[in-house]
């Protein structure tokens, strides 16, 4: 598990390997991972946005920004979290993912960025 603190938000994630298949010729690797976000501060905050850069290690750096998670936008209370299941597909059997979470301080107003720590995916069979 790759865990990662910033302001009171704490991150925590792990990864799965979930297998391999073909899609338009090609064949891909696909990943879950399970993100937990512990609120450890004294203030409510809410998540209005995620931006994630993915590593493949066959393809070039991949953006991705959107609304929430999984269709959601948390408000998580002190002492309280809020778990999520996601995936990826790459083409390769290595790769990594990082990022950050846009996050609204419900106390004060104020915006700020939780970051996600830097996280392997990789195959079973790809760290023989």
């Amino acid at each position: 598990m790759t865990t990662l603190v910033t302001k009171g938000i704490k991150i925590s994630v792990e990864t799965s390997f979930e297998g391999t298949f073909f899609k338009n010729y090609k064949m891909h690797f696909a990943f879950g991972y399970r993100i937990r976000i512990e609120n450890q501060s004294k203030d409510a905050v809410q998540l209005t946005s995620r931006h994630w850069k993915i590593l493949d290690a066959l393809n070039d750096v991949e953006i991705l920004d959107g609304e929430g998670v999984i269709g959601k936008k948390p408000v998580i209370k002190p002492g309280e979290s809020h778990t999520y299941s996601s995936g990826c597909l790459l083409t390769s059997p290595i790769g990594a993912m990082k990022g950050y979470y846009n996050m609204v301080n419900f106390d004060n107003g104020q915006k700020f960025q939780v970051f996600i720590p830097l996280f392997k995916l990789s195959a079973p069979f790809a760290l023989n």
